[in-house]
């Protein structure tokens, strides 16, 4: 079950490896999700639209961090 965090209006979305960003996320909200390569941060835009930065954190903190500073400059 997705994890629901708020941060400067902006609703951070944890989601467990079987759940889809589109599931749980709309614009403005900002996911964060693990695989076997690490926890990646991904922003979702207008119509759904889902941009990520290049590499994943090794970490849940480092990730959760990052979308936190994110959120703190408007993403």
């Amino acid at each position: 079950m997705a994890n629901v965090i708020k941060h400067r209006k902006v609703k951070i979305v944890v989601l467990e490896q079987d759940e889809e960003v589109g599931g749980h996320c709309r614009e403005g909200d900002i996911a964060i999700l693990s695989d076997s390569e690490g926890w990646w941060i991904k922003f979702v835009g207008a119509d759904g639209q889902v941009d990520c930065y290049g590499q994943p954190y090794p970490s849940y903190n480092e990730a959760l961090w990052s979308a936190k500073a994110a959120a703190e400059f408007g993403t």
